[in-house]
């Protein structure tokens, strides 16, 4: 058995604690490797690393920096299949979405890398005669990063890359369960030519490792995915020091069926939207709103064709759903399932763990008679569970939709034009699909949502700079002669 350290200053070192966890295959319950585990003094080391570094990496020209990632990006390229292979190992969705997973984190590191031409500022008329503006992009300083379990390539990548581009050094600090594709994604930026102590790997508890780096004082930015709850906490404790921070939080997204839709493939995006990765996207669709004109038509079909999903290891190309990560999640999505038998909503599939099969696995859920005060309509579940509410116009439609706390991604099955436009104006998020389910984000595009969702930044595409850089405005004035804005202009 592999066991694995924490990554300070370009070496692989020993923890402080010397205490170890377990990464356990959520397919078989197997453990694939052991960890140390960092504590707040490594964190310390890791910052102070990461500190020295800084003056030599930002002073890199950006297209210097550049290379670094291109070479990564090849390199990801060249590994993808054993990546994706380790990725359903370690996390357990099915092998065709690991390389996904892996693909998203070679164009993202592909992205980034062509921003190493860019990083755009903006050139604009002074008001005053010899005198010229214009901004420029400066790195923040030290960053840390802190990822979940559910995307454990791609989305270490949207924040590393970029970060990385801007001239900032890191403290990382991956999920617990999922932290061997980070480890693998540390050692192809080092053999690309990553210099010591610019990324420094952190492995352990939210509540030591992730708490230090929070208050570090050193840390000047934090971007973190997870849940409303460690978001909130981080925004609080975070904005005592005045650091920037970025966070991606929950979601619990609609797809809206109207009567006009082509129902076969609402069904497809429905059955991907709702079930792919078992259900554990913050972009997963765990609403689907259904005209009532078609409702009983759609459901017999969604049921009969959510009966056919096979579950078992990701491994197995026929696979269509894995396991979800954990005994913690497994527990949390069978609650979810009591609740809204209590509240009324008829268990129209699945509602219990898949029996026999070794692992974390949870049979593919549909409730009908869902109505959207109910708590399974309401709260995130993060597992294969589908409430159906019925509607009887977009206009109610839009309004369910919006019901709850969340505001990440959002979809219309239509063939009206102006059902569709009216549902990009009237959804509350900050992502709207139009006849495609609400997961599948493209790397070049921001990606981020409103109200409990986030605190309005926004990942990936050219926002993706705009999170790791500070905008500097810079004044020339070369008329050799003191000018007082506003004071100087009639």
């Amino acid at each position: 058995m592999q066991e694995y350290k924490l990554f300070i200053n370009g070496e692989w070192v020993d923890s402080e604690t010397g205490e170890m966890f377990q990464d356990v295959n959520p397919a078989t319950l197997e453990t694939i490797a052991h960890l140390q585990k960092a504590s707040a003094g490594d964190v310390q080391s890791a910052v102070d690393s990461a500190e020295e570094a800084f003056d030599s990496w930002s002073g890199t020209p950006a297209p210097l920096r550049a290379k670094i990632l291109f070479r990564a990006a090849r390199m990801l390229e060249e590994r993808k299949e054993e990546l994706s292979r380790l990725m359903t190992q370690e996390m357990g969705k099915i092998l065709k979405e690991a390389r996904g997973d892996v693909q998203e984190a070679i164009d993202m590191t592909y992205y980034a890398a062509g921003e190493g031409r860019r990083l755009l500022g903006e050139t604009t008329p002074s008001e005053l005669p010899n005198k010229f503006c214009l901004t420029v992009r400066r790195p923040i300083g030290v960053v840390g990063l802190i990822t979940p379990w559910n995307f454990p390539l791609a989305i270490p990548a949207w924040k590393i890359m970029p970060a990385l581009i801007s001239g900032n050094t890191i403290v990382f600090k991956p999920a617990s369960d999922t932290p061997l594709l980070s480890i693998e994604l540390v050692k192809i930026l080092t053999e690309a030519g990553l210099p010591k102590g610019v990324l420094n790997l952190v492995m352990g508890e939210g509540s030591t490792v992730g708490s230090e780096i929070v208050h570090n004082k050193s840390i000047r930015a934090i971007s973190f995915t997870g849940s409303v709850e460690t978001g909130k906490w981080i925004l609080g404790e975070a904005g005592k020091d005045m650091k920037r921070v970025s966070l991606e939080l929950g979601g619990k997204n609609p797809i809206i069926v109207m009567d006009d839709a082509d129902m076969e493939l609402a069904i497809d995006g429905v059955l991907w939207g709702a079930f792919g990765t078992t259900g554990q996207r913050c972009t997963a669709a765990s609403r689907v709103i259904v005209h009532e004109k078609i409702l009983p038509a759609f459901q017999k079909k969604l049921i009969d064709r959510t009966k056919k999903l096979k579950l078992g290891n990701g491994l197995d190309e026929n696979t269509d759903m894995g396991p979800v990560i954990n005994n913690s999640q497994l527990q949390k999505v069978s609650k979810y399932v009591e609740i809204g038998k209590e509240e009324g909503a008829k268990l129209a599939l699945g509602g219990k763990p898949a029996q026999p099969l070794p692992g974390y696995f949870f049979l593919p859920t549909i409730f009908t008679d869902v109505s959207s005060d109910m708590r399974i309509a309401r709260e995130e579940i993060f597992g294969p569970v589908l409430s159906i509410i019925s509607t009887g116009s977009l206009d109610e439609a839009i309004d369910i939709a919006n019901s709850v706390v969340y505001g990440l991604s959002s979809s219309i099955y239509t063939e009206n034009i102006k059902n569709a436009f009216k549902a990009i104006e009237k959804l509350d998020s900050g992502i709207t699909y139009i006849n495609a389910p609400t997961i599948g984000a493209e790397i070049h595009l921001p990606f981020g949502g409103v109200k409990a969702t986030g605190n309005g930044t926004r990942e990936a595409g050219t926002t993706s700079i705009d999170e790791f850089t500070e905008i500097k405005t810079v004044y020339f004035d070369y008329s050799g002669r003191l000018q007082k804005a506003q004071i100087d202009v009639e």
